[in-house]
């Protein structure tokens, strides 16, 4: 692919999280235990969903697409990170720094497309019980998950477009481990303000419409278990949407923090990246399995099958 506009620069400089050697060994094998943990954990949780009959419905057809997206978005920053801590050069190509951009941006917006459609599944099943089954049809959910990857896809296409059009003249030093659209502004040569208002204004509108979506659906749940007479009802309905909502603030709250701040360079931004890109697809598969009994008796079946 040619870009016109990054004659000057062919690859960048990502500073990582630390120049220290010691430091940057010990970080090595944190994060590659993370990644480990992220693969082995998300895969399991796909082979169990996929091979136990008793956990092919809507919820866990759901749950099972988001380990999938889990798997991708760990793969598409962890790796490039490991290999930059155990090199002496870190640097990444212009192409390779857009790849990662667009990866980022498809993968994160389609899990945010994804969790809002599992806090619909959850409205559905406590708030519309007897409908069910016609509202989450397997075509529907199928249609949803799609449409979830094209929304997303076609937000990924629109950044890109911004990040080619960036002109890059002599600063090549990111402030960061990975490739981000907001720690590439502060590199361009030429005026950004165009490209951070249509950034914000693509997140807000993607955020604000999936938060929407989970707003409303939260707010009829706790409606409907609030006139649940019973408190054992009432606990173990709300437990079934308990690992959904720690995923969604988890995932959402350093997401959006990220991108609809400013740049600083600071650790602030690394800790939030990593927050949403690396801490949260390592506990979803911890959250959602150790807080479903379902989750946990299909796993011993799974397992008890092959040992």
């Amino acid at each position: 692919m040619t870009l016109r506009n990054h004659s000057t620069i062919t690859e960048f400089i990502l500073l990582g999280l630390s120049a220290d050697p010691h430091i940057e060994a010990l970080l090595f094998m944190l994060f590659l235990a993370i990644y480990l943990l992220t693969l082995m954990g998300n895969l399991v949780l796909l082979l169990v969903i996929m091979a136990d009959s008793h956990l092919h419905t809507p919820m866990y057809f759901f749950l099972g697409n988001l380990s999938f997206l889990d798997l991708c978005f760990s793969s598409v920053t962890l790796p490039k990170l490991l290999e930059n801590l155990l090199s002496e050069k870190k640097t990444i190509s212009v192409e390779g720094c857009l790849a990662q951009v667009f990866f980022v941006f498809i993968t994160a917006g389609a899990e945010t497309f994804l969790l809002s459609m599992m806090a619909y599944d959850r409205y559905a099943a406590i708030c519309r019980p007897l409908l069910y089954e016609q509202l989450m049809s397997n075509q529907f959910c199928v249609r949803l998950v799609l449409t979830s990857w094209g929304l997303a896809f076609l937000n990924a296409i629109l950044i890109v477009l911004l990040a080619i059009n960036l002109d890059f003249c002599e600063a090549q030093t990111i402030q960061h481990y990975t490739c981000e659209l907001p720690s590439l502004f502060p590199l361009s040569c030429s005026d950004t303000s165009i490209d951070i208002n249509i950034l914000i204004y693509s997140i807000l509108l993607q955020a604000l419409g999936t938060f929407f979506l989970i707003f409303f659906s939260y707010l009829r749940i706790i409606s409907t278990i609030l006139n649940i007479n019973s408190t054992t009802g009432r606990s173990k309905t709300f437990s079934t949407c308990s690992s959904h909502l720690i995923a969604v603030i988890l995932f959402f709250g350093s997401g959006l923090v990220r991108y609809l701040m400013p740049t600083s360079g600071s650790s602030l931004d690394l800790l939030t990246s990593l927050q949403y890109s690396v801490v949260t697809p390592m506990l979803n598969p911890l959250i959602y399995s150790l807080k479903n009994k379902d989750m946990r008796a299909a796993l011993e079946r799974t397992l008890g099958n092959y040992l």
